[in-house]
């Protein structure tokens, strides 16, 4: 098993193509080619993670937060990104980190911070725009079926709760090859009418490649015609924070209590009560200021986030309970849901990783202290 193995895992899981524009994610420090020695997973890859890594033999850390976020202009030593690079290269030791990526997929930070809480009724927040297209091709009658299959198979044609969906027209192609052409209707350098099907199907953008391949494999034409154009329909599983349901409404007082417990915080930060039941609930999972308006739009009780602001506070306007539970507090279980992914994920491969080789960092990388 080699490092690029985990990367298709994970992007399988949340595809790096979601990650928001500002964000550095995948693997930055590393060999995809390096025949891996074991997994350590981590929130944030610390110096004293790569010890870790060092000791517990790991040479492919998985985190959640890109230790390179911005460029670096020289690598001396001087701060603790630079030597936390310095050391993983010493090591051997790759990098993968995750972030966005995984705030942006449905099961991803948001959704175990719901698991976490027990909603129901789960929905994404913020659906991320963009993240759609549309493939039309046209085949001939007989090939139809045999090339939505193909198209199927590559991931398209899934929208919500359904798959197979496509739209099928019947019409009349014409085309005439040229002299060096080899088709497979008609006749070279005679204009040929062939009964075609046209074929419309939507795909998530990170299938394109795997999309035109399949198109293309299952196509007679010499030339395949097709289109592909970016919609702008909602996606109902990408994007940034969630909105759920407890099954029974809960006292504020009750719910912070509740809140406290389940997430391992010991302060939260909050607006004013608002003297009622809270039911809906919607989460952010990291820096949630920009999502405020959102969760107000989408009727939530509370929106649970973390480093909001002083006047972030005054945003709440007695319509719902702005919660700051703490960045670490809030993405905390974040390395749980990667581990037990992973573990699911690479059984699947032979050789797989030896027993044991998949490991859940020890290393507390919260770098806020309580006194």
């Amino acid at each position: 098993m080699i490092v690029q193995d985990v990367i298709n895992c994970l992007e399988d899981f949340a595809p790096t193509s979601y990650a928001e524009d500002f964000d550095n994610v995948g693997l930055l420090v590393g060999n995809t080619q390096e025949n891996l020695t074991g997994i350590l997973v981590t929130l944030d890859t610390t110096e004293a993670v790569i010890d870790e890594a060092i000791a517990t033999n790991c040479n492919l850390v998985v985190s959640f937060h890109p230790i390179v976020f911005k460029g670096l202009k020289k690598i001396t030593g001087q701060g603790y990104v630079e030597r936390v690079v310095i050391k993983a290269i010493q090591h051997n030791i790759a990098i993968f980190a995750i972030h966005t990526a995984l705030d942006n997929a449905f099961h991803g930070v948001n959704d175990m911070i719901c698991e976490k809480l027990k909603l129901t009724n789960r929905q994404i927040l913020i659906p991320q725009p963009g993240t759609i297209k549309k493939l039309t091709t046209y085949a001939p009658h007989a090939e139809a079926a045999t090339i939505r299959e193909a198209l199927f198979a590559a991931g398209a044609g899934s929208i919500g709760n359904y798959d197979h969906c496509s739209f099928n027209m019947e019409g009349v192609g014409t085309f005439r090859g040229g002299e060096t052409s080899n088709p497979t209707k008609g006749k070279k350098m005679e204009i040929h009418s062939e009964p075609e099907t046209q074929i419309s199907v939507t795909f998530p953008k990170h299938l394109e490649s795997q999309i035109r391949q399949a198109l293309f494999s299952a196509h007679s034409y010499e030339e395949v015609a097709y289109e592909i154009v970016n919609i702008t329909n909602t996606n109902q599983h990408i994007g940034m924070g969630m909105i759920g349901t407890l099954e029974e409404p809960m006292t504020e007082s009750d719910f912070f209590n509740y809140l406290k417990v389940e997430m391992a915080t010991n302060t939260i930060r909050h607006s004013a009560f608002l003297n009622k039941p809270i039911q809906k609930i919607a989460v952010l999972g990291g820096s949630g200021s920009f999502a405020i308006s959102a969760a107000k739009r989408a009727g939530a009780d509370i929106f649970i986030t973390a480093d909001l602001k002083y006047h972030d506070f005054f945003q709440a306007e007695n319509n719902l309970i702005l919660a700051d539970i703490g960045h670490y507090e809030s993405e905390q279980f974040t390395k749980n849901l990667l581990v037990a992914f992973l573990n699911k994920k690479i059984t699947n491969f032979a050789p797989a990783l030896p027993v044991g080789r998949l490991i859940l960092s020890k290393t507390s990388t919260n770098p806020v202290k309580y006194y």
